[in-house]
């Protein structure tokens, strides 16, 4: 029962860095959009490749807890 909770924790903190990252992701670009402002379009790229890594991990995690 205990590894089921620890599973869930680790899904939620999850879920919580994907959305800060999107929060970021969003800030950036529409800094780069709007305001014209190049290092934001870098910080933006460096997100969605940080959104990547996580969302692929999220994955894993997810198929993990449906095959107990």
């Amino acid at each position: 029962m205990l590894a089921k909770f620890n599973k869930h924790l680790n899904m939620k903190d999850l879920v919580a860095k994907i959305n800060a990252e999107i929060e970021t992701f969003k800030t950036e670009s529409d800094s780069l959009i709007e305001k014209g402002v190049k290092a934001a379009g870098a910080r933006a790229r460096k997100s969605t490749l940080e959104i990547e890594k996580l969302l692929k991990e999220f994955r894993k995690v997810s198929i993990e807890n449906q095959k107990k």
